[in-house]
């Protein structure tokens, strides 16, 4: 064995005891380093987006909690979308923004595995609540008599108790499946954070469970939910055209038109990022849509739920002119 090593790894004798094994303990994030000239810009890009992310869904989760007009189900689901915005934007960035600031990202093992935990929580909770939202939408749409009765405080604290609890134990069976296997040999994550796929080709012990739960939880986030989602919303919009004012179905899409782009832009971004098989994995494709739902969508969401909403901007104006007092 040479006298250097490789400060990523560590050698560790096998289970027989008979040769030794190098395992991974720090891995190296690629990220943009194949692009030396663009580090500068992408630092002001990010900087600049993370800040919207953060204070954008501060100050939604502020107006809300504020407001008592604001006190419904679709602002409370609104809320939990904000908190789950900041978890999956601040899981990634400000790694990426020190990585690009140093000009080199490593991450220790523990490092990586929480990272891990906290993106695929962020990730899956978003996809499900808004699935959850627009049920939501449906019943104040398509069962207006019935909404009140329906979607209670009692039933959307329940809904998004239900959202947390599956979305923390998926995170934790991927996460902790992960630190169970061995990761030797290259130590290079060619995205800019810790993610499955990256991490699966690393591994050189068996993927199978690991590859049959990310399966899974694709076809539960990314299909039923999507499914689910295609379906409210198709009922939605059979239901807005039945209305025979046109001012009746101009008010009717306007409080489902916000909710219907940020899914958009959510599911157009995992779907390209993890909606597809091993053998097609494509690290720049990856890295692009990892910009899009851990940088751009987070930082759009708030921008998107005020500017489209007179609600929300009717309470912010209040906010602003209380503090402004």
């Amino acid at each position: 064995m040479d006298s250097q090593m490789d400060p990523g790894k560590a050698t560790v004798p096998n289970q027989v005891g008979t040769s030794n094994q190098t395992l991974l303990v720090r891995f190296l994030l690629q990220g943009f380093s194949e692009y030396p000239d663009l580090w500068l810009p992408l630092f002001g890009c990010c900087s600049f987006f993370y800040t919207m992310a953060l204070m954008g869904n501060i100050l939604i989760i502020a107006i809300i909690t504020c407001s008592p007009s604001l006190h419904s189900p679709m602002y409370f689901f609104l809320f939990n979308l904000a908190i789950m915005d900041i978890i999956c934007s601040s899981a990634v960035l400000p790694k990426m923004l020190v990585g690009l600031a140093l000009k080199e990202n490593t991450s220790s093992f523990q490092g990586c595995m929480t990272q891990l935990f906290f993106i695929v929580l962020g990730v899956s909770s978003e996809l499900l609540l808004l699935a959850v939202m627009a049920c939501d939408r449906y019943m104040a749409i398509c069962r207006p008599l019935h909404y009140r009765t329906l979607m209670t405080p009692w039933v959307c604290g329940a809904l998004a108790i239900v959202v947390w609890v599956i979305c923390v134990l998926n995170s934790s069976i991927n996460t902790g499946l992960m630190t169970r296997l061995y990761f030797c040999g290259s130590n290079v994550i060619t995205n800019f954070f810790c993610e499955l796929p990256s991490l699966l080709l690393l591994s050189c012990s068996p993927t199978h469970v690991n590859s049959i739960m990310t399966i899974l939880a694709d076809a539960f986030y990314g299909l039923v939910n999507f499914i689910l989602t295609l379906v409210s919303y198709g009922c939605i919009i059979s239901s807005i055209l039945r209305i025979r004012s046109s001012e009746g179905k101009r008010r009717a899409f306007s409080t489902c038109s916000s909710h219907l782009i940020v899914v958009s832009v959510s599911y157009s971004a995992v779907f390209c990022a993890y909606i597809n098989l091993g053998s097609n994995y494509n690290p720049q494709r990856n890295k692009v849509a990892g910009l899009l739902y851990t940088m751009l969508s987070p930082a759009l969401n708030p921008l998107i739920y005020t500017l489209r909403n007179k609600e929300v901007k009717a309470a912010l104006g209040k906010v602003l002119l209380f503090c402004r007092n």
